[in-house]
């Protein structure tokens, strides 16, 4: 009886160890992170990778330690598709997007309700649709179940929002459409305030504020609001200065060219997270069940 007390114990100090460990390889990860997303560069998002994926190495890996890997690999996969059009970068793209995805699974499967994980794979998936459009056949219904398993799960989630809110935004064709995209946007930016004012926890996520605001300056330059556009557009800079989407969105409503804002925002990233110098082709025209998924999320 004392041995067994004994091994059950030795077992217990052993997963801590392991969870100690995996948690503090994502911290260091996080920490390289957030300087990437500050400086977008591609060479530090792969060392924060390479952190994310040493602490998914652990044995007691979390469903947080996966979600990070997914996070990390997305925003490697942004960073190569805004170095150029040519086949070689957007192979390696969807490369990372399919590591990506392979994270964001894990990490569902480790905690299903975790809705920022399956806002992030309905991206991915978005994402790739818009590169090759028969893949919606096959991809197209795990998209629509992502984001219903993301807006059952996180109506209180500054990202789930904002992921939502983009993905509205590019399946708009009317103007009510296009205003329902803004609503979920502008829910999201209070969430983005509100979790603002408090510090995040060692493993807490604090991305994506920069680029919802810049979606929001998307939507108004759409409604053909310029002037609160530009608002936007400044506010995401403000938080931002390397938001090449946003200073380009700037220097159209404020130079008064809204004759090519129709073409431009067609050129704009169309996924999430789409900080800097980044593109998709997210233009898939969404099913009716989708849309109802969407508009939920404005209600």
């Amino acid at each position: 009886m004392i041995r067994l007390l004994a091994s059950l114990l030795l077992f217990a100090a052993t997963c801590a160890r392991a969870d100690l460990a995996a948690d503090k390889l994502t911290e260091a990860g996080i920490s390289v992170f957030t300087n990437a997303y500050r400086a977008w560069d591609s060479e530090q998002f792969d060392a924060a990778a390479k952190l994310f994926q040493s602490a998914c190495n652990q044995p007691a890996a979390t469903a947080t330690n996966f979600y990070w890997l997914g996070v990390g690999e997305f925003h490697r996969a942004l960073c190569a598709l805004g170095t150029g059009d040519g086949s070689r970068q957007k192979a390696t793209a969807e490369a990372l997007l399919n590591q990506a995805a392979d994270a964001l699974k894990q990490a569902v499967a480790r905690e299903p309700n975790q809705a920022e994980s399956h806002a992030l794979l309905g991206t991915i998936y978005g994402m790739e649709i818009g590169e090759h459009w028969l893949r919606a056949i096959w991809l197209g219904p795990r998209l629509q179940k992502e984001l219903e398993l993301a807006t059952a799960n996180g109506t209180n989630d500054a990202r789930v929002l904002y992921l939502l809110g983009t993905s509205q935004f590019y399946c708009a064709r009317r103007e009510s459409s296009r205003r329902e995209a803004l609503a979920t946007l502008q829910q999201a930016e209070q969430l983005f305030d509100a979790e603002a004012k408090t510090p995040p926890g060692p493993l807490e996520p604090r991305w994506g504020r920069d680029s919802c605001l810049t979606f929001i300056g998307n939507c108004y330059e759409k409604l053909g609001q310029p002037k609160e556009a530009a608002v936007y557009f400044r506010k995401a800079l403000a938080l931002h200065p390397e938001n090449g989407m946003a200073r380009a969105g700037l220097a159209r409503v404020t130079e008064g060219n809204l004759g090519v804002v129709k073409k431009s925002l067609l050129s704009a990233p169309a996924c999430a997270g789409c900080p800097p110098r980044s593109r998709c082709n997210n233009r898939v025209t969404p099913s009716r069940s989708l849309k109802k998924t969407l508009k939920s999320a404005a209600s």
